[in-house]
């Protein structure tokens, strides 16, 4: 197959998740404009080298521990960052949603910009990692990064909230990765845990 396919295919099936959201928000009628779609999308594929670089720079412990800190922790806390930094600079447009429900749309949001420049980068070498990626980690990225987003949008006003959903993100995370390391838990339970943890994030952006 000629490389220019590969490199099309390659974007494609690390993009599919992202599709598939945004005929949902499309089909669902979420008030949420196309450029704060892609806005999001930005910050969670920013919070992608941030994340690297703490993990590369900061003492950090390794292990079992490190799933939950080296890992979890400080992917989460990158997008919480990033996603923060977009709520203080870019104002909500006129009808929009706001509070937990457009926390959780965008954090969505930012979480699957993670998830597709990630896919893509374990892919380059075989677009198959690439596809079971985007039905199994992009689903956790999503649901972290929802609850990432209402803990950004919380930040100011109720910071015990913003705690509590940051710390939900880094455990349902952390659990995640724990299960995909350990042999003797089956591939089936980590993937379960990401399609609850989703199904509990796509409640909430339909809250108002």
């Amino acid at each position: 197959m000629d490389g220019l396919w590969v490199l099309l295919l390659l974007i494609f099936t690390a993009a599919l998740p992202v599709l598939l959201v945004y005929v949902w928000f499309k089909a669902a009628n979420i008030p949420l404009s196309r450029r704060w779609f892609l806005l999001a999308l930005l910050a969670g594929a920013l919070s992608l080298p941030l994340a690297a670089l703490m993990q590369h720079f900061l003492p950090l412990p390794g292990g079992y521990w490190g799933i939950f800190i080296r890992i979890a922790l400080t992917e989460e806390l990158s997008r919480l960052l990033m996603v923060f930094i977009l709520f203080r600079l870019k104002k909500p447009a006129p009808g929009a949603k706001t509070g937990a429900a457009r926390g959780a749309a965008v954090g969505l949001l930012a979480g699957l910009g993670f998830a597709l420049v990630e896919n893509a980068y374990y892919g380059a070498a075989n677009i198959g990692i690439t596809l079971v990626r985007s039905f199994t980690a992009a689903p956790l990225h999503g649901a972290c990064g929802a609850r990432i987003g209402q803990a950004a949008e919380a930040i100011r006003k109720a910071p015990v909230r913003a705690l509590v959903r940051f710390l939900s993100a880094v455990a349902i995370h952390g659990m995640y990765n724990f299960m995909i390391v350990s042999p003797g838990i089956a591939p089936i339970f980590p993937v379960l845990v990401a399609l609850f943890a989703l199904a509990a994030s796509v409640q909430a952006i339909h809250r108002t």
